[in-house]
């Protein structure tokens, strides 16, 4: 038995019936970062010491009846825009290179108080801004399934560790698909929470009113698992919603007899590539004889989202990140003659062209004159968006998209044409414009071995339905990693 190729579930069957111990499955995860480390490149911080340190108190807590909690023990990896306390919080930033956050965020809080184990803090594109994670300040992440093809982005570090089994699951965050597309390009789950379900307390904001944390993970259970664990209000969150809590394990039933399935066609038109769409093609078929009811639907207005996501997004962001100036804990440029000069300096150095550019593209959409023209009118695209997957979810329970119009890319093809890396996001967005859940779970594998993924949106905080029905397409069809066909994942040239 190879520890690290259980789901958390099966690790959890395990550890309660003592066929292994908090300890095996440390070691056997901190060995497999020591070997692939190098090659992937998931990570920014590793926490060895403190997680052997951590396995051996919480495995002598155990065995001495202290802690009952059912995920004592079980490893997890942060990604580094989620805050912890005594813990390096970069963001994949030379402004926030030696930045030790003082608090943890609400949802560290709740993994803290299961008694998981820390991994480390993992890589992503600057401030998560990117579709690659070839922009962090740090290093490149590569795909496990092919060294030389990104991971996908912003949480490309978290799906690349959980697709390696460098961890078991991981929490990363999605502002217009950053947990869903880098969860396709690696073969994992990725879920993308209803805006306000997990609290944001914690996460450095990218853009607020579109950023939200959730979990990528081998399978759909682990997926429902551990959105049960970060769910709920939060009163230090003023974004966070109220809900009545749900056990959304007990949502995955097997059965998608009757459910309706809309397919927008907008979301399967020019740019999707031959082989995603093949896939999908057979993903649907496979719903029809599993009795859900799919039909072809439109979503006309959704053609519009990726404008508008990126003039809100970037808006927000150049407010978010005005903070960053050098005066108070971030990076400080070493030689300045004035106040003015210190903060041009220090930004310029600070931050990475992308997030530069980006910056800059807010700025300009806030700006007097721009203001009405731009970032008002992109509001006003978001509301007939929101109102268009209003009236489609009159008619479907669930609408079924490509997480992403192709498979994971070569690193180095798109980083220098910003425009191509944005129109990745095409099939992601409008689910963060609109605020609903998305999922992404794995459906196939194109003619290079690479995995394909298929993305199912939801009404607001109905995951219950999505995860039912990723669920029951994931029993039927299997897991990428454990398929016969899956290929060697390749040594780095």
């Amino acid at each position: 038995m190879n520890i690290t190729d259980l789901t958390v579930h099966e690790l959890q069957d395990k550890l309660a019936k003592k066929e292994i111990t908090v300890l095996d499955i440390t070691k056997a995860y901190l060995q497999n970062i020591e070997e692939k480390e190098d090659d992937i490149k998931a990570f920014v911080t590793i926490l060895k010491d403190e997680a052997l340190k951590q396995a051996e108190e919480v495995q002598g807590k155990i065995d001495e009846g202290e802690i009952k909690g059912e995920f004592a023990g079980i490893p997890i990896g942060i990604k580094d825009n989620i805050c912890t306390k005594g813990v390096k919080t970069t963001c994949s930033s030379k402004m926030l290179e030696n930045f030790v956050s003082p608090y943890d965020a609400t949802v560290m809080e709740k993994i803290n108080k299961e008694n998981m184990i820390m991994l480390g803090k993992l890589n992503m594109d600057e401030f998560a801004m990117g579709g690659s994670t070839e922009y962090s300040y740090f290093h490149k992440t590569r795909n496990p399934w092919n060294l030389n093809k990104v991971p996908g982005g912003s949480s490309g570090g978290s799906a690349a560790a959980v697709a390696a089994n460098l961890v078991p699951w991981a929490l990363g965050s999605d502002t217009g698909g950053s947990i869903r597309q880098p969860s396709s390009f690696c073969g994992v789950v990725g879920l993308k929470p209803t805006y306000g379900l997990v609290s944001r307390y914690g996460l450095v904001a990218f853009a607020s009113s579109l950023d939200q944390i959730g979990p990528i993970t081998k399978d759909v259970k682990d997926s429902a698992i551990l959105l049960n664990i970060i769910a709920g209000h939060d009163d230090k969150d003023s974004t966070s919603a109220n809900q009545e809590k749900i056990d959304y394990v007990k949502a995955l039933k097997n059965d998608v007899k009757g459910l309706k399935i809309g397919v927008p066609k907008e979301f399967f038109g020019e740019g999707i590539n031959e082989e995603v769409k093949a896939s999908l093609d057979k993903a649907i078929e496979m719903y029809k004889e599993l009795g859900a009811e799919v039909e072809e639907c439109s979503l006309d207005i959704a053609k519009y989202s990726l404008a508008a996501y990126y003039i809100i997004a970037c808006a927000e962001a150049s407010s978010n990140l005005g903070r960053f100036d050098g005066i108070r804990y971030t990076y400080r440029t070493k030689e300045f003659g004035n106040l003015k000069e210190l903060y041009k300096k220090t930004r310029s150095e600070g931050f990475g062209p992308e997030v530069k550019r980006r910056i800059i593209l807010g700025t300009y959409v806030l700006s007097s004159g721009y203001y009405d023209a731009y970032y008002k009118k992109a509001q006003k695209v978001r509301t007939l968006v929101m109102n268009e997957f209003k009236k489609a979810f009159e008619k479907y329970d669930v609408l079924l998209t490509p997480t992403s119009p192709t498979v994971a890319f070569d690193i180095g093809s798109k980083s220098n044409n910003p425009l191509e890396m944005y129109l990745a996001d095409i099939c992601t967005v409008s689910v963060n414009i609109a605020g609903l859940p998305g999922i992404s779970i794995p459906c196939g594998l194109d003619k290079e071995g690479m995995p394909i993924g298929m993305q199912l949106i939801g009404k607001r905080f109905d995951e219950s339905t999505i995860l039912n029905a990723a669920y029951t397409f994931e029993q039927k069809f299997g897991t990428l990693g454990t398929r016969q066909n899956v290929p060697k994942r390749q040594e780095n040239n």
